[in-house]
């Protein structure tokens, strides 16, 4: 697999070279996750392009839509290849947040690591968050965001577990853009990362803890 010509596709908003190279993955072996990171770099590579002019607003939603058609073609690839059953988690994007896309891949790979994922969706209230996961009885959270107001709304959710006495039943990670050692840190989460495969690592690692 050529995962620089993913990259690039994806950069350059080349709908069909990127749908053909993401059905090659999917048919081959061992190629599912490293074509999906070769996507997600080349949504960098967007993001980094509409910041300095050549992408429009409209661009961002055209790469936002082949994305999740690229997702769409590798995600049963990688579900399928999922044997353990690791529990069931929270992922959402956090309040006033509309951002999804990074939100999805993360989520796609939770799948993979055998993850039962119940996704919220995007501009989640905190209390929204805690409500939920008392219901489901539900012990880790995945909080996503793009914006830089999203790391009040992921420390406004932290402490909505806190109000609600539940702080210490929860592990809680956030990620996305705006989140650095720094950032994370304020936020109260547990851990932070903008790696998706990191957050299947920590993810996987508290699961053991909690059922150990």
């Amino acid at each position: 697999m050529d995962f620089d010509k993913i990259k690039t596709a994806m950069e350059e908003l080349d709908e069909d070279t990127l749908l053909a190279e993401m059905k090659k993955a999917a048919a081959s072996n061992g190629d599912a996750e490293a074509a999906l990171e070769a996507c997600r770099e080349g949504m960098e590579g967007v993001g980094r392009l509409f910041d300095e002019g050549e992408y429009f607003v409209g661009d961002l939603i055209f790469a936002g839509e082949i994305m999740t058609e690229a997702v769409d073609i590798i995600k049963p690839v990688l579900t399928a290849g999922s044997g353990e059953n690791a529990g069931r988690l929270i992922i959402c994007t956090v309040r006033e947040d509309l951002h999804d896309i990074g939100k999805n891949i993360v989520k796609a790979l939770l799948e993979a690591g055998g993850f039962d994922v119940l996704d919220l969706g995007t501009d989640v209230a905190p209390e929204t968050v805690v409500e939920t996961a008392k219901r489901e009885g539900i012990r880790i959270i995945v909080l996503s965001g793009v914006l830089t107001m999203a790391l009040e709304s992921m420390a406004d959710t932290v402490k909505a577990f806190e109000s609600a006495g539940m702080r210490g039943d929860v592990r809680i990670i956030v990620g996305g853009a705006p989140v650095n050692d720094a950032s994370g840190r304020q936020t109260g989460a547990d851990a932070w990362t903008q790696s998706p495969q990191k957050t299947v690592g920590i993810c996987r690692e508290w699961s053991r803890e909690i059922r150990a």
